[in-house]
């Protein structure tokens, strides 16, 4: 799965490329490891990495392979025509042996440690990290979860042998839409009732959509987002402005590469956070003035008007004043 929000200060180590390998005919999967064949970082379950991808961009992917195998980072990318360059420069440009400045993981969408029984939802690539936290939890003895994976057909499903395999057919529902909304899964009857089980939810905006509507009768804390942060398709291209800060009279200025968050924090002003995609709603921070352009998956239509999430959201007017 490809993030588009990545973290600006990260430490990059050189990774070789040792595999590439088409799951689809536009999803790669590609397997680092470190050139001297070391070990590299231990990582959970849920995890992404940082990828400086050959045109210079950094993108954020989830990893998809098991987290007790340390010898090895695998990733899987989508090719986005109608992103910003980033997926379609791993998959163009991106050739086995090269070298790929990658970050050590780091994890906003782990498994809970107190919580015993899934329901895993995935649209197309957002199978990657889920497929981490199946691998794990079977490994481990667990298998009280279940796989709802929604994809167009079954040539666009990454991973289907797998998912068909012995090791998992008895837990996984793959359902498709062949490109029809009409005939996209009605997920009523999945959380009509709630139940024990903890819900983690990767894939497209309107997938996540669907999944938050449906589950808001659920207990607070039970339903996990990862997200594809913002779709460059549906934002303008991002551009700097100021943030004012109404208490303490400063004024921060947020670069075209930054978030507010990271702009704030280099300034030296704390601002609670977590998952830093605008799925959480820890970074939610009061907005006094200015034109915001909301990327989040959190704020209502009515909140909108007074509040921001730092983590993702941008101004459209020169600056926007937050209530800090």
């Amino acid at each position: 799965m490809m993030l588009v929000n990545p973290v600006a200060d990260v430490t990059f180590v050189n990774l070789q490329v040792v595999r590439k390998e088409a799951l689809t005919s536009d999803i790669d999967l590609f397997e680092l490891r470190s050139p001297d064949g070391q070990d590299l970082p231990a990582f959970t379950a849920g995890a992404h990495l940082t990828v400086q991808v050959p045109n210079g961009a950094r993108r954020n992917y989830s990893l998809c392979s098991h987290p007790a195998d340390t010898s090895l980072y695998q990733i899987a990318v989508k090719r986005d025509r109608g992103g910003r360059g980033g997926s379609i420069s791993m998959a163009d440009d991106v050739h086995l042996g090269d070298l790929l400045p990658v970050s050590a993981p780091r994890n906003n969408f782990e498994l809970h440690p107190r919580a015993t029984r899934f329901l895993f939802v995935a649209g197309g690539i957002g199978i990657t990290p889920i497929l981490a936290m199946m691998r794990h939890l079977k490994s481990q003895g667990n298998t009280a979860f279940k796989l709802i994976y929604c994809t167009r057909d079954a040539d666009s499903t990454a991973f289907l042998s797998e998912l068909n395999s012995d090791d998992f057919a008895a837990h996984v529902q793959i359902h498709h839409d062949h490109g029809d909304i009409h005939q996209a899964l009605d997920f009523w009857p999945v959380f009509e009732t709630p139940t024990q089980a903890h819900v983690y939810c990767c894939g497209p905006r309107g997938l996540m959509d669907t999944v938050a509507d449906m589950s808001g009768h659920w207990p607070s804390g039970a339903v996990h987002f990862e997200s594809f942060g913002v779709d460059a398709s549906t934002h303008a291209t991002n551009t700097a402005f100021n943030v004012r800060l109404q208490k303490s009279g400063a004024t921060v200025a947020v670069s075209a590469e930054q978030s507010i968050l990271q702009a704030l924090r280099a300034a030296g002003h704390a601002v609670p956070s977590s998952c830093e995609s605008g799925t959480c709603g820890s970074c939610r921070t009061g907005l006094l003035a200015g034109d915001a352009e909301h990327r989040d998956m959190v704020l209502s239509e009515n909140e909108k008007s007074s509040h921001i999430m730092v983590c993702v959201s941008r101004a459209t007017s020169a600056e926007l004043v937050l209530d800090l």
